[in-house]
């Protein structure tokens, strides 16, 4: 009988035949994730959109949460000191962010992910009729460039390269998921596009409850005015709710939307005085919670303009 031992030394003669030692080992365990934070929903999701199962990402604002008006607990910075990276909108969207940065003591790199976008004025005349008197600003510019799907190429170009830095090892694996993510928003930005395009253009007029659409209203053709400021906190004053309701009695303004991160009952007191369309709820600055209909970026997207398409296309 041939042991096994000298079958084993049969084949490691044979060219071509050697039993690699690496294949040998059991596989290796593979490495942690990498503990990152993004400050709000949203941005949270398009980390986990790059970055894969390679990172572990923390949302500091979860889903239907108000960023503007976020109050940072104890716990957000524990969690700050133990990521390695830090991802923040920018634009003055996270007034509070730096103060946690600072008590929190944590080593993490800062990223600003809407860095290279060319952002809006806050106060820039939009050629609406608004008053802009609203009492509250963030600061020089409109934070809210996700509105824009081609903007958030940008971002993901940026969560691309640091996800990168900080772990070579799945550099490859970070751009090939990037790139998937590119040609989806690419594709989301044509159906937007297209679907505005079965609007008619006297009807691409709308109300919302803050001042949030400003770059979805350039980019794509709809004219959205606001009860409120780029601040979700900021109340509208009765001389601006008067201005509104007025707009909605001559016509020029035939439908009305909630948004999920804003209180509802000036919208609801605009809809018993006038009568006026309630077109449903948009997502503005936060995702849905999971299984609702803006659980990710893209699905948000795709919901808002359904939501639109829907109350303003005539029947």
């Amino acid at each position: 009988m041939i042991s096994r031992r000298l079958v084993l030394s049969s084949f490691a003669l044979v060219p071509g035949l050697a039993v690699s030692p690496a294949r040998a080992q059991a596989p290796a365990a593979q490495a942690a994730p990498m503990p990152v934070v993004a400050t709000f929903s949203i941005l949270a999701d398009l980390v986990r959109a790059v970055g894969g199962d390679r990172v572990a990402v923390t949302s500091l604002v979860g889903p239907d949460s108000d960023a503007h008006a976020y109050q940072p607990s104890p716990a957000d910075a524990r969690t700050l000191a133990a990521a390695k990276l830090v991802f923040v909108n920018g634009l003055g969207f996270e007034g509070w962010m730096n103060r946690l940065i600072r008590s929190s003591g944590t080593r993490a790199k800062v990223v600003v992910a809407s860095t290279g976008i060319t952002a809006l004025k806050a106060e820039e005349d939009h050629d609406h009729d608004h008053d802009h008197d609203h009492g509250h600003s963030h600061g020089e510019h409109d934070p809210h460039a996700w509105q824009n799907a081609l903007f958030v190429k940008t971002y993901i170009r940026r969560i691309r390269e640091a996800l990168a830095a900080a772990d070579p090892a799945g550099a490859e694996r970070y751009l090939a998921n990037a790139d998937a993510y590119l040609a989806q928003l690419d594709g989301l930005d044509a159906e937007i596009k297209a679907a505005v395009a079965r609007i008619p253009a006297e009807r691409r007029r709308l109300l919302t409850t803050h001042d949030a659409f400003r770059y979805f209203e350039k980019a794509y053709g709809i004219e959205f005015v606001a009860l409120r400021g780029v601040a979700s906190d900021a109340e509208p004053s009765a001389r601006e709710l008067g201005r509104i309701i007025r707009q909605i009695k001559q016509g020029r303004i035939t439908a009305i939307f909630l948004e999920n991160i804003t209180d509802p009952r000036a919208v609801q007191r605009i809809v018993a005085e006038t009568g006026v369309k309630l077109g449903g709820k948009l997502y503005s600055d936060a995702l849905s919670a999971a299984g609702g209909p803006a659980a990710d970026y893209l699905g948000l997207m795709r919901h808002n303009i359904g939501q639109i398409s829907a109350a303003l296309t005539p029947a």
